[in-house]
């Protein structure tokens, strides 16, 4: 078989982990036999966009990685001004405009008799399922989506016509879990052709390790203390906003405390203000095996998003043997697996989240 994919989620030239996971599935997709080419459709900021983003403390698009781990993605740009920004906020019609200046660009790179299947991973900003649906229509081939997240939780309520058209309209529509599927479904979409299949892990890579022997050699080895940590993006919808307060909690009940952050993002600054006077580390982003030893390091990892597709975080943390703490949200739950490591979602959630902790680390070994 022969596949065309499309991702808004690939590795970046800053960041090479992100979309990880869409690594790992090409990985596997050589193993049984899949030939594929994958395209990583962005945008290209003009200078006034990239500094609106600065100011609003907002991630500015950032060039593809052309080859990770030896799977290779072809970057496909197209020029983003502050006009365009602007009518797609407002403009129903201009988001379809985007996607069709997209599929041009894609146009320009692949000859479609080729492929069997076109497969579009995401619906955010670059719509890359509408971009599959608008191929698939004009050259006959069946098309495959799998929404991750924030394209259904957040995105999908802003154009609920359009997305429901994509998923219902394509072979398949897959979810990363059960409620972001229940999610769409809510917002209009039928169910009929969704399938729910979870993000993996790397198990050669996320595996457990000698703790004491692995905070040694990360060089974080304190003799009895307990050891917290996040992975993940420094950004509201993590809820890292909220990570001084719950470690500074954490700390006032358990004084002898190691924290880690791995990971980066806006809020970086914010927490390391917050967190001066706690025996922390912020590692910025890792490769996947140092975040594999990290995770290893901790006790608990946390994962308190206000709003989460799977948390592939969380079945990392756990193939290495650490406890995980997670918020009711999205699927969070489904991926932690233990009602009892879930924290229900309220006005009092950070506390009860810092109870939770503190239970955990109190008969952790």
């Amino acid at each position: 078989m022969n596949t065309l994919l499309i991702t808004n989620l690939f590795p970046k030239v800053s960041n090479p982990n992100s979309g990880i996971f869409i690594v790992q599935r090409l990985k596997h997709y050589k193993t049984y036999g899949v030939n594929f080419d994958a395209v990583s459709p962005a945008y290209e900021n003009s200078k006034l966009v990239v500094l609106l983003k600065k100011l609003l403390k907002k991630q500015n698009g950032e060039y593809p990685l052309e080859e990770y781990e030896r799977v290779k993605f072809k970057p496909v740009l197209i020029h983003r001004n502050l006009h365009t920004v602007l009518m797609n906020k407002i403009s129903r019609s201009y988001f379809v405009k985007i996607a069709k200046r997209f599929v041009g660009a894609i146009e320009q790179s692949f000859d479609f008799r080729e492929y069997d299947l076109i497969h579009a991973h995401g619906m955010y900003s670059v719509p890359a399922g509408l971009i599959a649906k608008i191929l698939a229509e004009k050259y006959g081939k069946p098309f495959v989506v799998t929404l991750h997240g924030s394209d259904v939780n957040i995105l999908m309520p802003r154009r609920r016509e359009i997305y429901v058209s994509i998923f219902e309209s394509a072979s398949a529509t897959i979810f990363v879990s059960k409620a972001l599927l229940e999610k769409a479904k809510s917002l209009g979409f039928s169910g009929k052709n969704a399938v729910v299949i979870p993000n993996g892990y790397d198990e050669t890579i996320f595996k457990p390790m000698d703790k004491k022997a692995v905070r040694k050699e990360l060089g974080i080895h304190r003799e009895g203390y307990k050891y917290v940590g996040f992975v993940g993006n420094l950004i509201p919808i993590k809820r890292a906003d909220k990570l001084g307060e719950i470690f500074h909690l954490i700390a006032k009940e358990i004084p002898e405390m190691f924290f880690i952050i791995v990971g980066d993002g806006p809020l970086r600054k914010k927490i390391e203000k917050e967190t001066k006077g706690l025996n922390i580390i912020f590692t910025g982003r890792l490769p996947q095996k140092d975040v594999a030893k990290y995770m290893n390091a901790m006790d608990v990892m946390m994962l308190p998003s206000r709003e989460e597709g799977f948390g592939a975080v969380v079945i990392e943390a756990q193939a290495c043997g650490t406890c995980v703490i997670g918020s009711s949200n999205g699927g969070i739950p489904e991926a932690i697996g233990f009602p009892e490591y879930v924290v229900e979602e309220g006005d009092n959630f950070e506390e009860m989240f810092v109870k939770r902790a503190v239970e955990v680390l109190r008969v952790s070994i």
